[in-house]
């Protein structure tokens, strides 16, 4: 053996291990770790420049995670057989990591740094992306690239009132609260997750009882990278440049006119991008074209900085916010459904500058999304997709892609809204939202439209959801802080926090959280969780102003669905041979009819345009599985004539012969004198059953008797 090979094992405190390892893979990275639970296997390399790009003012930092099939021991799905674009849940994962280590990295660090995770083998019940962030940061750790770190990641779970660390996948579905936390070693700084209507006081308990394991994974990364030569010295960098006299100047020009627009409180964003434009052709003609365009990078850099602090120092003076509101005010909220007359379902949800336009689409089994990765298989009957648009921002900027910001803000939608679908419900749903207008929390926006448009489409939703972005200003030096209620883009991008939380008047269902500060005093967190209930409640009752419950019928455009079981002998009757029968239902009724056998049961499903197409589909049916009882009488049609009467379908694949002695009271010899022909229809009795299983019908017993002779004898 060649190389130096350590190990550093932890204990999650029930019995299981994780173990980092580094020192055996890829060891041409800057920094490589391989992190094991049970038999699931994640490796993380990190591989960072040594310099920076000129002109770069931002950490150009890309996290990769992949699931590989052949860990699992699975074929990849699809014609080329091979691992393809990432999946959203990769891309959730990429998310995932990236927020947690993002803020840890040095503000003036611009070289760039590439983090793939890739999870090499799997058990199939432990799950690698809660190990992800954990590789991730102790391959940081163990190189010599600058970092604020380490940082960690848990899921963390409730299963019958018990809270637990890294739950199997089957453990999940007895869960009542999941939500993934990373944190450093003093605080809190990503929150990601979906509960079924917990309170603000049991979701801070979770979060303390996972920094509580958190903590301990970072003592972990520590020990490891004690032993690592080259992660006890981190390189040098120098990625910006200075100059007082420029930023003196900066100061001068930006800050008191930021801070005076901030206290004026202006509530049209393009008014205060406006302002802003006309301070930096000030600041332009103070400094000189030709200085401008030496150091724009570093002039960006203090004009952002300058105009941060001006407003930040200006909330916490005033208490007052750049659109004038109080810090706990909820900007003006304005609803609407049932907006486009050809969707399902629809609504507008505006509040303040942030608009959705919301559809909701009902369909069939057949429509529901197939999840085919790694190491997560299976269907999902609920989708939701968010949509940013670059011209809800005013920007002039082709289409591209589904960004990872998109499968994120939508994903965070989906999981507040989806534990409160009746489980009722036959359909798959899937929700649409359309950003036209964005000015901060459009992914909260997207939960309220989203809840509305559903109800609107008749959806049986148990309780209506919304949703609301939180914000922090604070300052260490004077030990002030400011929660802001419903945040503004700009209060995001100079604020030190943004959580979204959402839920129904009775509990929050979904929350997310990043912190770009260290430490988050679980006071300040109180009171977010606390300011937060109160407008959330506000938002739903102003949602309710519009629509306050469901709707009890649907439109009538909308598809009709019904499900309902079928014993197990009757399911190739029903399809008949090489599907004849079942294909005949569907095009004489204009439905898509489906049988899947599950448990020794036929379940049945029929979808279809209208409500009475579905009811047709239906009868058929439970005329084929209906068992013939003597003495009933049917509706039959003549299916072929023989010399001694005739044969007739009088159920569904169900046949009988009506002899010719019982067609009529009167005698018939022939049946070409009985007067029927292939196709008619003839109203039949039952009469009996052989113990052969032959039907045996009787028209004559039906019709009246023949009046007797006057002369006959009684």
């Amino acid at each position: 053996m060649n190389y130096q090979h350590f190990t550093q094992v932890m204990d999650l405190g029930d019995g299981r291990n994780v173990t980092l390892e580094t020192g055996k893979l890829a060891k041409q990275a800057d920094g490589s770790v391989v992190v094991r639970l049970g038999d699931t296997m994640v490796m993380a390399t990190v591989v960072s420049d040594k310099n920076a790009d000129d002109g770069i003012d931002f950490l150009p930092l890309m996290v990769d995670y992949r699931e590989m099939y052949a860990g699992a021991g699975r074929f990849p799905g699809g014609f080329f057989k091979r691992e393809a674009r990432p999946s959203e849940n990769e891309i959730l994962t990429c998310r995932l990591v990236d927020r947690a280590l993002r803020p840890l990295f040095p503000d003036d660090y611009h070289a760039n740094t590439i983090i793939q995770i890739q999870m090499i083998s799997s058990d199939g019940e432990n799950m690698p992306d809660a190990l992800a962030c954990l590789a991730a940061s102790a391959a940081i750790s163990v190189s010599d690239i600058p970092f604020n770190g380490p940082v960690s990641e848990v899921r963390i779970a409730r299963i019958n009132g018990a809270f637990v660390i890294n739950p199997t996948i089957s453990q999940l579905d007895e869960a009542d609260l999941e939500m993934v936390i990373a944190g450093t070693s003093d605080s809190i700084v990503m929150v990601e997750g979906e509960m079924f209507e917990i309170s603000e006081e049991e979701m801070l308990e979770a979060i303390k009882t996972a920094h509580e394991v958190i903590k301990r994974q970072i003592d972990a990364q520590n020990a490891l990278a004690s032993n690592i030569e080259k992660a006890k010295s981190k390189r040098e960098y120098s990625h910006e440049s200075d100059d007082e006299a420029i930023l003196s100047t900066v100061k001068e020009v930006v800050y008191a006119p930021a801070s005076a627009m901030t206290k004026e409180g202006i509530a049209n964003k393009s008014i205060r991008g406006e302002r802003l434009e006309a301070m930096k052709k000030e600041l332009i003609e103070k400094l000189g074209k030709e200085v401008y365009d030496e150091n724009k990078p570093m002039i960006s850099r203090y004009f952002k900085a300058t105009q941060k602090k001006a407003v930040r120092d200006a909330v916490l003076d005033t208490r007052k916010r750049l659109d004038g509101r109080d810090l706990n005010e909820i900007r003006p909220i304005w609803s609407e459904v049932n907006y486009l007359p050809g969707a399902h379902g629809s609504a507008i949800f505006t509040r303040g500058e942030t608009q959705s336009l919301t559809t909701c689409t009902l369909g069939a089994a057949r429509d529901e999304q197939m999840i085919d990765g790694a190491f997560v298989q299976g269907t999902s009957a609920f989708l939701l997709h968010y949509n940013f648009p670059a011209f809800s921002t005013g920007e002039a900027r082709m289409p591209r892609s589904t960004s990872r910001r998109e499968i994120g803000h939508g994903n965070l939608a989906f999981r507040a809204l989806k534990g409160m679908i009746s489980p009722e419900n036959p359909y798959t749903i899937r929700v649409v939202s359309d950003i036209l207008e964005s000015n901060g929390s459009s992914s909260m926006a997207t939960v309220c439209a989203g809840s509305l448009a559903m109800m609107d489409a008749g959806v049986q939703l148990e309780k209506p959801v919304a949703g609301i972005a939180m914000g922090l200003i604070t300052d260490a030096e004077t030990n002030r802080s400011a929660v802001l209620s419903d945040i503004l883009g700009d209060e995001d991008f100079l604020g030190d926090m943004d959580f979204k939380i959402a839920g129904t008047k009775d509990g929050i269902t979904a929350v997310q959280m990043d912190i770009k500060i260290d430490g988050l005093p679980y006071d300040i967190l109180e009171q977010a969780l606390t300011q937060a209930k109160d407008g959330r409640l506000h938002i739903l009752g102003e949602m309710a102003k519009t629509l306050e419950t469901p709707r009890e019928e649907m439109k009538p455009n909308a598809p009709r669905l019904m499900r309902f079981s079928i014993d197990k002998e009757f399911i190739g009757a029903v399809i008949g041979s090489g599907g004849k029968v079942i294909q005949e239902m569907q095009a004489v009724t204009g439905t898509t009819i489906s049988i899947e056998e599950v448990d020794n049961v036929g379940e049945v499903e029929i979808f279809g345009p209208t409500g009475d197409a579905v009811d047709k589909a239906f009868l058929t049916i439970k005329q084929i599985t209906a068992t013939p009882e003597v003495d009933e009488e049917y509706e039959a049609t003549v299916k072929s004539i023989m010399d001694y009467g005739m044969f007739v379908e009088f159920l569904p694949t169900k046949e009988g012969l009506l002899h010719i002695s019982e067609i009529s009271h009167a005698r018939i010899d022939k049946m070409e004198d009985a007067g029927f022909s292939k196709g008619d229809k003839v109203k039949v009795k039952l009469v009996g059953i052989d113990n052969k299983g032959r039907y045996k019908l009787s028209r004559k017993v039906l019709l009246p008797a023949p009046a007797k002779d006057e002369g006959s004898e009684e």
